[in-house]
């Protein structure tokens, strides 16, 4: 047989194998479509099974600030994109001014959501997260907000709906810490919707015998601070943060650089008290912030502690210029610990840490400002939110 012949054969051959193969998978496919349950579909498209992260018969809810432009176009996007996954049409809770998203979050767990997605700023995020924190639900995010902090420490696609959608359909479940401010001293000036919608709230071991108001959990899952940066928060102008975004906090930083350093004592863990002069005090549960910033580069969304900064200027402009050269190279991973400088951030870190002031100080948790206190405590309860991400 010449060469020709044998080609010949090899090829009638496989031709006659790829058609046997055709046959037994397509014997399987109809064996499987007919024992599969009604919802799952014997084709080449994808099926319910196949979605990561979710199931035939998981329900979605969107808890949306209906304040934020283009909010309203999304219900629209979240109904064709669950639909697209063969789930169900979602629920779809808006906002209000006296509930800023925790009692619709309940309200979705109770009606068997099991996915909750938080879309607004950081204000809807923390109300979401704290309906969710505990529960075995899980938290998706499509910032809709100024600063949208949290997105950015998990490396979310901010500017891009179609990918934060499906990361929040299908995107794998990651644990994160939560981070809790208590004021023990004053609570009377203090003012957070977020804590106040909360019927469930915590109160602390002792409350202030010198204010009537109970005392209350104030939920943070980036950065609560006091000092400096909390001044900077509160002087924001509404307006220019509408017009240029995050750039704003700068500009409002800039009227405070001169400002009176604070006499703070601080514990941590319940150690002993020490006395420090500093201009700002972060309590983070992670350390990024817009515009490239990393002020908190050992901060770890799920390692259980929360990281400390203590940051102090002095000589004027010359300690600012100081600290902006620390804080750059930290993102690089360098330090310098020169003694005698006049512009540092120093870092530590603690599961419980409590800080009190001679003269009360303006309190910010995640960019919320809550008014002023004497005295606040903070702790990490760990790993007890789930939250989509890649």
């Amino acid at each position: 047989m010449t060469w020709i012949g044998w080609l010949s054969l090899l090829a009638l051959g496989l031709s006659v194998t790829a058609v046997v193969l055709a046959l037994i998978n397509r014997r399987t496919l109809r064996e499987r479509a007919a024992g599969a349950p009604p919802d799952t579909v014997a084709s080449g498209t994808a099926t319910p099974s196949d979605v990561a992260g979710t199931s035939p018969r998981t329900l979605v809810a969107f808890v949306a600030n209906p304040t934020k432009p283009g909010v309203g176009q999304l219900r629209d996007t979240a109904v064709q994109a669950c639909s697209a996954r063969y789930l169900p049409e979602p629920l779809w809770l808006e906002t209000t001014a006296d509930d800023p998203g925790i009692g619709q979050t309940r309200e979705a767990l109770e009606r068997g959501a099991r996915v909750v997605v938080a879309v607004g700023g950081d204000g809807t995020v923390r109300a979401v997260a704290e309906g969710l924190a505990g529960s075995q639900g899980a938290m998706g995010l499509i910032p809709q907000g100024t600063g949208n902090l949290l997105a950015r420490n998990l490396d979310l696609p901010i500017n891009d709906v179609d990918a934060l959608m499906r990361i929040a359909l299908t995107g794998h479940e990651r644990p994160i810490d939560v981070g809790w401010l208590t004021v023990v001293r004053d609570e009377s000036q203090v003012s957070d919707d977020i804590a106040e919608a909360d019927p469930h709230a915590v109160a602390p071991e002792k409350t202030p015998p010198d204010t009537a108001e109970p005392a209350r959990d104030h939920i943070f899952l980036v950065i609560a601070g006091l000092g400096f940066d909390a001044a900077m928060v509160a002087d924001t102008d509404e307006e220019l943060k509408a017009k240029v975004g995050w750039i704003a906090y700068f500009v409002a930083g800039v009227r405070h650089l001169h400002s009176r350093r604070m006499r703070i004592e601080m514990s941590t863990d319940g150690g002993e008290w020490t006395s420090h002069r500093l201009r700002s005090l972060l309590i983070g549960n992670c350390g990024r912030l817009p515009g490239g910033i990393t002020l908190l580069p050992d901060a770890v969304l799920d390692d259980g502690w929360l990281d400390i900064g203590a940051i102090d200027t002095r000589g004027g402009v010359a300690g600012w210029a100081q600290l902006l050269g620390e804080v750059t190279m930290q993102r690089f991973g360098m330090r310098n610990d020169l003694p005698n400088k006049i512009g540092r951030i120093d870092h530590s870190r603690a599961r419980r840490f409590a800080v009190r002031s001679r003269d009360a100080q303006q309190v910010q948790v995640d960019g919320d400002i809550i008014g002023s206190a004497l005295e606040i405590t903070a702790r990490v309860d760990e790993r007890s939110l789930r939250v989509r991400v890649p």
